[in-house]
C-alpha cells in the first residue's frame, strides 16, 4: 500500500467480515516463499506482522 498515491483511500476490513485475499512474502523452513491467504481456506491461521524481529539486517 506504500505505492498508493497520497489521498487514495485504502481498503478497510471490518471486524466480523471476510478478509480479502492477499499475497505476501514469507520465510518458511529455511527459504523465502510467497503465501496467499486463500492457500489456507478452511484452516485455522494466525498471521503475525512483526517486521522488526524477523529481518535479516
Amino acid at each position: 500500500m506504500a505505492d498508493q498515491p497520497v489521498g487514495c483511500a485504502r481498503p478497510t476490513v471490518k471486524v466480523g467480515s471476510k478478509a480479502p485475499d492477499f499475497e505476501a512474502p514469507a520465510y518458511h523452513k529455511g527459504k523465502f516463499t510467497s503465501v496467499k491467504l486463500s492457500d489456507y481456506m478452511g484452516k485455522w491461521l494466525l498471521i503475525c506482522f512483526y517486521p522488526g524481529d524477523f529481518t535479516f539486517v
